[in-house]
């Protein structure tokens, strides 16, 4: 563990204080592995441990404020107002949700004074307004979608008189679970002594933010993690009741009879399957020529056999939706399709509700970020891959730094986490870079979707280009016991690889658990496992697990002996 006198003064000073168009850390420097974590243990009680480590540091705290931070402040003045002499904190995090959760926790650890500005309230977007709300409706719809299966529950001899649901109740359990999270991971922060500024951030200078309308706080270095909100293209008028996003539909306060659903990826898939299981009939409308875009193309396949076509779910590909009414004076909502391609008018649609899926966009306006001489991309903030703010010259800005949905490298609550705790690993002299293609995803519908790393034709693609070859290793579901003992064996596993290596370049999962089985292939390609070594582990019997223990089983590789680990890949 090292004091600010220790970081001040070693080899690593260049990375508080990185020069002009210079990349402060060796290019040569062998980045080291991180481990994962999205809501961790300490969110869920305990926090005594790291309490009493707290303690332990407030001797190392207390130094904080030596006569060599003195210098590094003094070799920062200049540009937008200049930097404090003395700071508040060792690490300021402007945005409480997962990412920023993420981050504080492990500051902690590593004996940083450190701070969190919340405008709104702890948790963000994932544990408010997205993962957490949204998990807990999809596990009312997976319950209702097995009870109203009569045909499945005749295959393991039971018998259910017909199901139903009380709608608020419904919507209270999403309630409550957001709340029980909320105020969990409050009260981990608070516990280890993390300070909670209340009010909004907007960045003064150099190392310096205000926090409301009067109050200036400052600190060594700075974290942005302040997510993103519902992307509403232009045309579309959101009234939050016949015409919602995500943020709106997961109060649940109406299920209507007909919902058009803009959009096929994640949220949309996700939406759809809560709302059929209550019910509902479903459009889709997609701008691209194929559902489920971004999905491996086998995976989405077999996913719109299984998640769509059997449903009360019908779908326009290939066309946008350009104006959309809301439903007032009797009249339903109005639903005007053109053309993705010609831009020619294309049909008329009337739903009772329409839910804007288009994707999220960045909520960085208002964070001053023009007096650091920030101009944002696309809302983005850009960054380099330790996730260092990048000014409008291209030049590095000293102690700033972004994470998450707002730096728009790979908008999940889990990378945001795992960008955090690199940061921090960073400023506390530890050089380290993220590997994002070891960051998994999953899509929670019924069967779940999992994946990591490329999809084929990525994979492919990059073959072509780097001159190497690709196989591809593919189980089924029905093969695995667990999951026939389950009657679910509806389900697939591909994995995408180097043959003459043994590298894995993706998996991809759909089935029962997906999102459960898609950790060993992420933690593989994240410690660099090639697949001769992991195809020798062992693995429980009967379980789940063992459809990823066959894929790796029957993949053919030519090397016999796993060769050096390839540096990550930070995107």
């Amino acid at each position: 563990m090292q004091s600010s006198l220790s970081l001040s003064l070693s080899p690593h000073t260049s990375l508080t204080i990185p020069r002009p168009n210079q990349s402060s850390f060796a290019t040569s420097a062998k980045p080291i592995n991180l481990r994962f974590c999205g809501l961790r243990r300490e969110a869920l009680g305990d926090f005594s441990p790291l309490l009493t480590r707290r303690l332990h540091l407030n001797s190392i705290t207390a130094r904080r404020h030596s006569a060599a931070d003195l210098v590094v402040s003094a070799s920062l003045s200049g540009g937008n107002g200049s930097p404090p002499k003395s700071f508040d904190y060792d690490l300021l995090i402007i945005g409480a949700g997962v990412g920023g959760h993420g981050a504080a926790l492990h500051a902690v650890e590593k004996g940083l004074k450190t701070g969190i500005i919340e405008g709104d309230v702890v948790g963000g977007t994932c544990v408010n307004r997205g993962c957490v709300p949204s998990k807990a409706l999809l596990a009312v719809s997976g319950r209702m979608r097995e009870l109203q299966s009569e045909h499945h529950l005749k295959a393991l001899g039971l018998q259910v008189s017909a199901a139903g649901y009380d709608r608020q109740g419904v919507a209270d359990h999403a309630n409550n679970l957001a709340s029980k999270i909320r105020n969990n991971l409050t009260n981990s922060m608070k516990a280890i002594g993390v300070d909670i500024l209340t009010g909004v951030g907007t960045i003064l200078g150099p190392q310096k933010v205000k926090v409301g309308s009067d109050k200036v706080v400052t600190a060594q270095n700075i974290i942005i993690a302040t997510g993103s909100v519902p992307f509403v293209p232009k045309g579309i008028e959101v009234d939050g009741k016949t015409v919602i996003t995500s943020d709106h539909a997961l109060k649940l306060e109406s299920v209507p009879d007909w919902i058009a659903i803009v959009g096929s990826g994640y949220i949309g898939l996700e939406f759809s399957d809560v709302y059929t299981a209550l019910g509902s009939e479903v459009t889709f409308i997609e701008a691209l020529d194929q559902l489920m875009p971004g999905f491996d193309p086998e995976i989405g396949k077999l996913a719109q056999r299984v998640l769509i076509n059997p449903r009360k779910i019908d779908y326009h590909t290939g066309v946008f939706a350009t104006k959309i009414t809301p439903a007032k004076d009797g009249k339903p909502v109005i639903i005007e399709l053109i053309d993705a391609k010609t831009k020619e008018p294309k049909d008329t649609l009337e739903v009772d509700a329409a839910l804007i899926a288009t994707g999220r966009a960045p909520f960085t306006q208002g964070l001053g970020l023009e007096n650091v001489n920030v101009a944002t991309q696309r809302g983005f903030v850009p960054v380099d891959e330790r996730m260092r703010v990048i000014d409008a010259n291209g030049n590095l800005v000293p102690h700033l730094f972004c994470i998450g949905d707002a730096n728009g490298k790979m908008m999940l609550a889990h990378a945001a986490s795992a960008q955090g705790i690199s940061v921090v690993e960073q400023v506390t002299g530890r050089d380290h870079v993220l590997n994002h293609l070891s960051i998994p995803a999953a899509c929670f519908t019924h069967p779940e979707i999992s994946m990591v790393g490329l999809t084929e034709p990525q994979a492919r693609e990059k073959a072509e280009k780097e001159g190497f070859e690709v196989s591809i290793a593919k189980t089924s579901f029905k093969a695995n016991t667990k999951a026939l003992a389950e009657n679910e064996g509806e389900g697939l596993a591909k994995l995408i690889y180097r043959p003459d290596s043994g590298e894995i370049l993706g998996v991809h999962i759909f089935g029962l658990h997906a999102a459960d089985l898609i950790h060993e292939a992420s933690n593989a390609i994240a410690l660099g496992t090639r697949i001769q070594d992991i195809k020798l582990a062992v693995h429980a019997h009967p379980t789940l697990s063992e459809v990823l223990d066959e894929l790796f089983k029957s993949a053919k590789v030519k090397a016999q002996v796993a060769s050096p680990v390839s540096e990550p890949v930070a995107v």
